[in-house]
């Protein structure tokens, strides 16, 4: 059964890490002169009224995603320092609870952490939990590269998402970073993708 996932999670991973550090919106590409002219060409009168389908996206395009998981669901990551399993149960209850699905290598991720580690006395009555597909390796000195004053705070935990799970039941973002932020009854409050001000993410944080 494990097999079927295989590739098509390998695919969601190659995609993530292709527009990992894009932060902007993707805007509607605007069709060349020889797609117009093709399109035009084309009989829609079979079709009236349905969908019209389009060639295939690229295989590199992010791939169409619903909603964040309005809950946090079951899961099992691994501490990258100790290589113990974390999961839903583990998580500190009675206050705010931050997934940051990141990518080590990408710029906006390490920003983004740099503003966080600079404010940390602004967030640190949250949950901060940073996830990553990554291998582990790489992720290990994340913290102490790009924010020292996060790394070993009881607050904040590095975790490998070694069987790609958040993508299967959390969401599949288009831009890292993404943040997800869930109240202290486990339900989500906001969630975005890609870099913003700090100050707006220290509000969303604490809200």
């Amino acid at each position: 059964m494990r097999t079927k996932f295989v590739l098509p999670l390998l695919s969601i991973s190659l995609g993530l890490f292709a527009v990992g550090c894009n932060n902007q919106p993707k805007q509607a590409e605007t069709p060349t002169t020889q797609e117009q002219a093709g399109h035009e060409g084309h009989d829609h009168s079979e079709h009236a009224g349905q969908p019209h389908q389009d060639a295939p996206a690229a295989a590199t395009a992010p791939p169409t995603v619903k909603a964040a998981n309005l809950s946090i669901p079951e899961f099992t990551f691994f501490k990258v320092k100790s290589g113990l399993p974390f999961s839903r149960a583990d998580i500190k209850a009675g206050q705010n609870t931050v997934f940051i699905l990141f990518d080590p290598s990408c710029g906006h991720c390490q920003n983004e952490t740099r503003e966080l580690a600079k404010n940390y006395d602004k967030v640190k009555g949250v949950n901060i939990y940073y996830v990553s597909m990554n291998d582990p390796a790489l992720m290990a000195s994340f913290l102490q590269t790009f924010g020292k004053e996060l790394d070993g705070k009881p607050n904040v935990e590095m975790l490998y998402d070694k069987n790609q799970e958040f993508v299967q039941r959390i969401h599949i973002p288009a831009q890292f970073p993404a943040n997800y932020v869930y109240g202290p009854d486990g339900a989500l409050k906001k969630y975005w993708e890609g870099e913003k001000a700090i100050s707006e993410v220290i509000s969303d944080f604490n809200q």
